[in-house]
C-alpha cells in the first residue's frame, strides 16, 4: 500500500478574512505537527527580519513534518531563505514557476527560455544547499505539453526530488486530472525517481474528488489547507483515505483519532469570529479559569495555551504554587497563572542585575531611559530614547545587553490598593519557539517592569548557555 504525503498549504493561502499573527502561526503549526501532516508550507521572505524569525520559529517548534519554504528567483533569496530554515529537522527549499504561456507572459515577465534557464538555477542552487527540493509548476494543466515536460525535466535534473504539478484554473473533472497525471508519466519517464504532487484548486468545488483521482494517476502527494479556502480539505482526504484505504490501495499519516479535535483547534485559530470569541473568553476573567479542583494536568494544559513549554519539573512548581493561591480563592485566571509561571518555572541565577534607572519623560519631551546593570557583578549601562517610559527602558536594556527578543506580552496588575498600591508587572519574551516569563513588583510601574524584562531576559540567557 503506498503512504501518499499530506502537504498543507493553509499559511500560503490569500483572503481578505483569512490572516494569522505571529504567534497563531507558531500554534497552528505545531497543532499540524500533532496532527501527522507530512508537509507544513510557509509563505516565503518579504520582511527579512520578521520572516526569517517567523520561519525559525516555526522551525523549531515542529518535530515530526517537513517543514517547506518557497525561495525567489531574486540574488539572494536562497541563501537567506536557507539560513532561515536549516534549523528545522527536516526542511524542504521550495522553488515555483509558472509554465503556462498566460502566467509566463504576465506574472513572470521573462521568455520561455528563460524561464527554463532560471528553474535550472534555482531548483540547483537550493539543492546544493537543502537535500529536499521541490519544484512546483503553476498552472501546469493549462500548460503546452512540450513546455511543461521540458521545465520538470530541468527541475528533476537540477536536483528535485518532488516536483507537483498545480491545476491552478481549478476546472477539471476527475477523471480529466488523473488522465492528465498519466499524461505527464508517459512524456516523463524520470518522473518515476521523484515524488510527483498535485495541487487542486477549488473553484467548482471538486479539489477534494480531484486530489482523489490524482492518487489513481499515480500521484504520490496532495497539497491541501487543513483550513481550506481554495484547496482540498485535509480532513475530507484523511476521511477517504481511512474509508477507502484497500480501494485506492493507498493512506497517508494524518491522525484519524485526533482528528476532529485538533481540526476544531485549528478552525478557532483560523476562523475570524471564533477566533475572536475564543480570545474575548480569554480575557474575561470569569469565562476561563481554574479551581482546586483541578489536577496537574489541567494546570499544565491551561499552561501549554499560554504558549509555555516546560518541563515537568517546573511544571510541578508551577502546580504547588498553583494549589498555594487556588486554596485562598474560588478562581484562578488566566493573567494569574501566567504570574504564577513567572516567578514560579525555571529559577536561574541572574546575569543580569538592576543597578539604578533614571527615566525622563514629559508631553513636551520623548521618553528617555537611562539604565545601569551589573553583569555578573560587572557595572554595565545604556541610555535610549523611546516611545514612552517602558520602550525607552526595554530599548535600553537591549542595547546594553546586545540581545533583542520579540516581546510576546506585557501585563500589569495591581497587587494592593490605595495611593501606594503596588503594581505587579508580568513580561514574556519569546526566543526562538519557546516563550520565557518574569515577573516584577513594585509601587513604580517602571521599575517593576524592568524587574519584570531582566527575569526573563536571564531565564533566556541561562538556557542558551546551557545548550
Amino acid at each position: 500500500m503506498r503512504e501518499i504525503r499530506i502537504s498543507d498549504a493553509t499559511m500560503k493561502q490569500i483572503s481578505e478574512d483569512f490572516s494569522l499573527s505571529f504567534k497563531e502561526k507558531i500554534e497552528f503549526a505545531k497543532l499540524l505537527d500533532r496532527l501527522g501532516v507530512d508537509v507544513i508550507e510557509l509563505e516565503g521572505i518579504s520582511n527579512a527580519r520578521i520572516d526569517s524569525l517567523r520561519i525559525k520559529s516555526i522551525a523549531q517548534a515542529v518535530s515530526e513534518s517537513i517543514v517547506a519554504v518557497p525561495v525567489d528567483f531574486t540574488d539572494g533569496s536562497i541563501e537567506s531563505t536557507w539560513c532561515a530554515l536549516k534549523q528545522a529537522k527536516l526542511p524542504r527549499l521550495q522553488v515555483i514557476a509558472p509554465t503556462s504561456s498566460v502566467q509566463i507572459e504576465y506574472l513572470f515577465h521573462k521568455k520561455p527560455d528563460a524561464v527554463i534557464a532560471a528553474i535550472k538555477d534555482a531548483v540547483s542552487g537550493c539543492a546544493a544547499l537543502c537535500p529536499d527540493v521541490e519544484f512546483i509548476a503553476g498552472d501546469a494543466t493549462r500548460s503546452e505539453q512540450s513546455f511543461l515536460t521540458l521545465a520538470l525535466k530541468t527541475a528533476i535534473e537540477a536536483g528535485a526530488s518532488t516536483v507537483t504539478l498545480s491545476d491552478t484554473a481549478g476546472t477539471m473533472f476527475p477523471d480529466e486530472l488523473s488522465a492528465f497525471i498519466r499524461a505527464q508519466y508517459d512524456a516523463l519517464p524520470e518522473l518515476k525517481s521523484v515524488t510527483l504532487g498535485i495541487c487542486t484548486s477549488n473553484a467548482i468545488s471538486m479539489a477534494d474528488a480531484c486530489a482523489i483521482a490524482a492518487v489513481t494517476g499515480g500521484a504520490g502527494q496532495i497539497t491541501a489547507a487543513a483550513y481550506p479556502i481554495d484547496h482540498a480539505s485535509v480532513a475530507n482526504l484523511a476521511r477517504i483515505f481511512a474509508a477507502k484505504a484497500d480501494t485506492l490501495s493507498a493512506g497517508c499519516r494524518i491522525n484519524t483519532a485526533e482528528l476532529g479535535r485538533l481540526i476544531g483547534k485549528i478552525e478557532r485559530i483560523c476562523n475570524p469570529v471564533k477566533r475572536d470569541a475564543s480570545y474575548a473568553a480569554a480575557d474575561n476573567e470569569d469565562g476561563v479559569y481554574l479551581t482546586a479542583h483541578d489536577n496537574a494536568e489541567a494546570v499544565a494544559m491551561a499552561v501549554t495555551k499560554l504558549g509555555y513549554d516546560l518541563s515537568e519539573e517546573d511544571n510541578l512548581k508551577v502546580y504547588n504554587a498553583f494549589l498555594e493561591i487556588a486554596a485562598k480563592k474560588e478562581r484562578v485566571g488566566l493573567k494569574e497563572l501566567d504570574a504564577i509561571v513567572a516567578s514560579s518555572a525555571m529559577q536561574v541565577p541572574s546575569t543580569y542585575k538592576l543597578d539604578t534607572y533614571v527615566i525622563t519623560s514629559g508631553n513636551t519631551i520623548s521618553a528617555t531611559a537611562h539604565i545601569k546593570l551589573s553583569k555578573n557583578g560587572k557595572p554595565v549601562e545604556g541610555v535610549y530614547i523611546g516611545d514612552g517610559s517602558i520602550d525607552a527602558a526595554f530599548q535600553a536594556i537591549e542595547k546594553i545587553t546586545g540581545c533583542h527578543y520579540e516581546l510576546d506580552d506585557f501585563q500589569l496588575q495591581a497587587v494592593t490598593e490605595g495611593r501606594e498600591a503596588m503594581g505587579q508587572t508580568v513580561v514574556k519574551l519569546r526566543s526562538g519557539a519557546r516563550v520565557y516569563s518574569g515577573r516584577g513588583i513594585s509601587t513604580d510601574i517602571v521599575g517593576a517592569g524592568i524587574q519584570a524584562y531582566l527575569s526573563a531576559l536571564n531565564k533566556i540567557i541561562y538556557e542558551e548557555e546551557a545548550e
